[in-house]
């Protein structure tokens, strides 16, 4: 577990005992890109933030750390190994939010505290091959192990709010990328590979289905709509989303175009690459959250690109040097 704090502000403290004291965070999976910017954000604030990354013994942590707000944020992530470690996938991302769940509503029940605020990171890939638009009200359908078990950790905390009164929001997030995307994910391989391309240490790039359509935006927007959910009064279920849809194809078109280049030239398509059950199309709807949040996304799609391409050109150079001085394979791809 790790801590770290910032001077407090005007929207981050709470008084105890005549003292304005700076709120309390704890975050799990703070390593990866949401818990990164949502540090960042909550840092700015002025909060005092943890990472549990201890999950055998959650009640102990938060009897420690007693915080204000738990933003549970840590999963097995990727759609594609869901499928081939299913058991490990639905015990980290199901299980593991039930857990800390119970974790929290017995801290709350054995010390007398008024409120934990809770805040349970979903997944657009709930809604499945549900046909879009997707809001707060659309019927669930989903199509791989990932997103099964995200639909149970929804349910586990809309479970926990109506039966024992917890501040438990779900925020279901379509698709948000950022140069801190892992390299696994579609977005970030396209993008780690137009670097490569273009200073010449790769020459190929091996996809799926470019078909597919998805609702993309920029991570360091929607963690501020997770901190917002948790401020309201009450807590409810918001989507986040930009409301605009883009194929995998329309991503190569922006990403390989911005530096001059054809992706037609270095795009194989490989059925490897091929989910066991296809998601077609997701496309939000966040009136909801626009409404009643105030939220609004800054960064649209094609900047978003630009932004990740920009930031693995400038990676790839690096590597370049790396490969000159005989420390890398030029032949290594991410």
């Amino acid at each position: 577990m790790a801590s770290e704090t910032n001077q407090p502000g005007s929207d981050s403290t709470t008084p105890v005992n005549g003292e304005i004291k700076p709120k309390i965070a704890l975050i799990t999976g703070i390593t990866g890109q949401d818990g990164s910017y949502l540090t960042e954000f909550l840092l700015d604030k002025g909060y005092e933030v943890h990472d549990l990354s201890d999950a055998s013994s959650l009640r102990r942590w938060l009897d420690t750390i007693n915080p204000d707000e738990v933003y549970n944020l840590a999963a097995q992530s990727h759609v594609a190994v869901s499928f081939e470690i299913p058991d490990y996938t639905a015990d980290v991302v199901a299980t593991g939010a039930l857990r800390l769940l119970e974790a929290v509503r017995s801290h709350i029940a054995a010390t007398g505290r008024s409120q934990i605020k809770y805040y349970q990171a979903g997944s657009s890939e709930m809604f499945g091959s549900t046909p879009p638009p997707q809001s707060e009200t659309t019927p669930f359908h989903p199509r791989s192990p990932y997103a099964a078990s995200k639909c149970a950790a929804h349910w586990y905390t809309v479970n926990y709010r109506e039966a024992y009164g917890l501040y438990a929001c779900n925020g279901i997030l379509f698709n948000h990328e950022s140069p801190r995307r892992g390299e696994n994910f579609v977005t970030r391989k396209i993008t780690r590979a137009v670097g490569r391309i273009k200073v010449g240490l790769q020459n190929k790039l091996f996809l799926g289905n470019l078909q597919a359509s998805r609702d993309w935006g920029f991570a360091g927007d929607y963690v501020e709509a997770m901190w917002m959910m948790l401020q309201q009064e009450k807590p409810d279920d918001y989507v986040v989303a930009t409301e605009e849809s883009h194929t995998v194809e329309e991503f190569l078109e922006v990403a390989f175009g911005y530096v001059g280049l054809n992706w037609k030239d270095h795009v194989v398509i490989d059925k490897r690459y091929f989910r066991p059950a296809e998601v077609d199309n997701l496309k939000g709807d966040s009136s909801k959250t626009r409404k009643v949040l105030g939220w609004k996304p800054k960064v649209g799609f094609e900047q978003l690109v630009k932004m990740m391409v920009e930031e693995d050109i400038d990676l790839a150079k690096r590597e370049k040097v790396l490969v000159d001085a005989g420390f890398m394979d030029a032949q290594q791809q991410p």
